[in-house]
């Protein structure tokens, strides 16, 4: 039943052009902005372009902001259409069911990553010292975040552009708090301390182990595994916001 669901999903997508461009095409485009930003700065020979910097971060941000905004207004459509509540009259498990919505759009956020990845590193050289295999997973793994942030948010709104209005409430403040713009141990006390428990926090600490490691540490590991956690534990409260009939 889940696979089934999973399948629904990636044939509406197929043919929703609009929402294959937002997911494909839009993380690439905001990457060729950031390197183009950044492209005449003068710097000291052998430091490190801000690119490599800022562009390593936004393949984890672009994915996570694109997943959130798709699934959280696909999502309210289901809801509001009476699909969701068709779909709970039949056997189907609720679980089963979220999982596979969140499994259809991960499969696209997957592919989401790989193309912003191959952009970075193919197109605009990114030069870290980690692997590129390493950089996918943590995209991946953020860009299912905002999957699993996008199907719990949905439960929240009653039109899409009340989904759209969970942007200033869920995505920005972690952007903002994240150690992109600030490093954490400079900011305010009670700012570090929220950033220290927010999900964007490990993909951004996870993808700077990588930029300075050549080899898998530790620490990296541990932040996808929290990460992964969070997904999970999303998910799960995800599926209790599933209610048998539509307002």
């Amino acid at each position: 039943m889940m696979f089934a669901t999973t399948r629904r999903v990636l044939d509406q997508l197929r043919h929703d052009h609009r929402s294959v461009a937002l997911i494909m095409v839009v993380p690439s485009l905001l990457l060729t902005g950031v390197y183009y930003l950044f492209e005449n700065e003068t710097l000291p020979p052998g430091f490190p372009r801000t690119f490599d910097r800022v562009g390593l971060m936004m393949l984890a941000i672009f994915p996570f902001v694109v997943m959130f905004l798709v699934t959280s207004i696909t999502m309210l459509r289901e809801r509001t259409s009476g699909t969701l509540e068709r779909l709970l009259t039949t056997p189907i498990h609720k679980a089963d069911l979220l999982f596979g919505y969140a499994l259809a759009f991960s499969l696209m956020a997957a592919l989401q990553s790989l193309v912003a990845t191959a952009v970075a590193y193919w197109i605009f050289n990114l030069d870290i010292k980690g692997g590129p295999g390493f950089v996918v997973m943590i995209a991946v793994i953020n860009a299912v975040l905002g999957v699993a942030l996008g199907l719990l948010c949905s439960a929240f709104a009653r039109t899409e552009f009340q989904a759209v209005q969970f942007m200033p409430v869920v995505v920005i403040p972690q952007i903002l708090l994240c150690g992109l713009f600030v490093a954490r141990d400079h900011m305010n006390s009670l700012l570090e301390s929220i950033s220290n428990v927010l999900p964007l926090t490990f993909s951004v600490d996870a993808l700077q182990q990588i930029a300075d490691n050549t080899e898998a540490t530790q620490a990296m590991w541990q932040d996808a595994g929290v990460m992964a956690a969070i997904v999970v534990g999303v998910l799960v409260l995800a599926s209790f916001t599933l209610r048998r009939r539509t307002s």
